[in-house]
């Protein structure tokens, strides 16, 4: 009975803890379910806690009553003497008793002898008193013949004799009689020793019984109790598993839910930075063809203009990678500043500005390179996704503020102008490279 009322007890319980909340489940992520199952391993291990120590309780009882009942065997042996000195006291009080009654036949034979010689010692007296005393000498004397007096005389020896033998016969029964009374007596009272002797066993006996009976119900009690609770936390333990195993589906799908949505959003930023990019490109294209009949006629002029102007930007998607300094070098041909090559290409823009000038991210991505490269020297390169990737050059000793493997923000400082590499002097030479190859980046600044 106890077993089931804690079974329905503990199912109650689990039903009251374990009952999701519709209103909570349509707005749950998998973070609250990762601390739903953080919460639910802690009572998994209490749960095992308890029935762990339900365990060690169980040992320690089943300990004890073996003990108890090794004790109680050594009282159980005590009880199995006891048994056969009982038995042997119930031989004794049967031969005791036999013994009583072959004397007490004894004694009624010697009394009854007794009796007899009485009435036959009466008769004598009665019949002397009536006759008189008669003389021995005149019953010889009054003989007929030597043979008469002879037989007289016999006779008178044998009445004698049977007079005396009557009387020695009767003082020995009645010695007799008083040796049997006390030896009665002796074994009346040995008798009546011997049933007290059994009684204070059986006492004993029935005493030790009752307190076995005690202890190992005592410890049957509190190894029934021990199993009890452990079976209840076996049921929960079960409980708490599967609703584990709930959470963890359940968690999963979110997970999967929340990964499609950041995929998707991903694509729809991937999506809207290929519109700029490419609207970007477009208006570079726009920009480029209305500049190009200028350019021809005063490409010396132009180029001075654009190298001392302070860089501002052409309303581009990235923001700019140094604030105050002009564009020294634009993209494209150009003849090289160390190598005097006609018609170098220029894969990026240089910005000219004074030595430890901060160089920050134009947009937000992960470093994927930040460390001496080649020509460019100190440089870092930034994946943006989708990809774009943003190249920083010839960043003097000591000005790398990023490492391999970082998140940048917008806007954050990553390093600082110098001159390593193949450089002539202090500037900041900026790429944007498009799936590995480098483009034109006055669009997207």
């Amino acid at each position: 009975m106890k077993k089931i009322a804690a079974g329905l007890a503990a199912l109650l319980l689990a039903a009251v803890v374990f009952q999701p909340s519709a209103g909570l489940a349509e707005s749950k992520t998998s973070a609250d379910v990762d601390r739903e199952l953080k919460s639910l391993q802690k009572e998994v291990q209490d749960a095992r806690n308890q029935k762990s120590k339900a365990a060690a309780e169980k040992e320690e009882a089943q300990h004890y009553k073996d003990k108890t009942t090794l004790n109680l065997q050594y009282v159980m042996d005590q009880i199995e003497q006891v048994s056969s000195q009982l038995t042997k006291i119930s031989v004794q009080i049967d031969e005791t008793e036999t013994s009583l009654r072959i004397t007490a036949e004894e004694l009624q034979a010697a009394q009854d002898r007794i009796a007899a010689r009485e009435k036959l010692l009466e008769q004598r007296i009665r019949l002397i008193y009536m006759d008189g005393e008669v003389s021995y000498l005149d019953v010889l004397l009054s003989s007929t013949s030597f043979t008469d007096f002879l037989n007289r005389a016999d006779s008178l020896k044998t009445i004698v004799d049977q007079d005396q033998d009557l009387l020695v016969q009767h003082k020995q029964d009645k010695l007799y009689v008083l040796d049997k009374k006390k030896e009665l007596e002796g074994q009346y009272a040995k008798a009546k020793d011997l049933y007290a002797q059994m009684e204070d066993r059986k006492s004993e006996l029935a005493v030790k019984e009752k307190e076995k009976l005690v202890l190992i119900a005592k410890y049957d009690q509190e190894i029934e109790l021990s199993e009890e609770i452990s079976e209840e936390q076996d049921m929960l333990l079960v409980q708490l598993a599967t609703k584990r195993s709930q959470l963890q589906q359940e968690r999963n799908k979110l997970a999967a839910e929340e990964a499609a949505r950041r995929a998707a959003a991903a694509k729809a930023a991937a999506e809207k930075r290929a519109r700029e990019i490419a609207a970007a490109e477009a208006r570079a294209k726009e920009q480029a063809a209305a500049k190009a009949a200028a350019a021809k006629k005063s490409a010396a002029a132009t180029s001075l203009g654009s190298s001392r102007a302070a860089a501002s930007g052409n309303g581009g998607p990235f923001a700019m990678p140094v604030s105050g300094a002009y564009v020294s070098s634009a993209y494209g041909s150009r003849t090289h500043p160390v190598t005097g090559e006609q018609g170098s290409m220029h894969t990026g823009q240089d910005f000219a500005a004074a030595e430890g000038t901060d160089i920050r991210a134009v947009e937000s991505g992960t470093v994927i390179l930040a460390e001496w490269w080649s020509t460019y020297g100190n440089c870092v390169i930034v994946d943006h996704g989708g990809g774009v990737w943003t190249l920083y050059a010839h960043i003097r000793q000591g000005g790398i503020k990023v490492s391999e493997g970082q998140q940048v923000s917008r806007g954050q400082k990553i390093a600082e102008v110098g001159s390593t590499g193949r450089s002539t002097g202090p500037h900041l030479h900026f790429e944007v490279r498009v799936n590995g190859s480098p483009v034109n980046p006055a669009p997207y600044l």
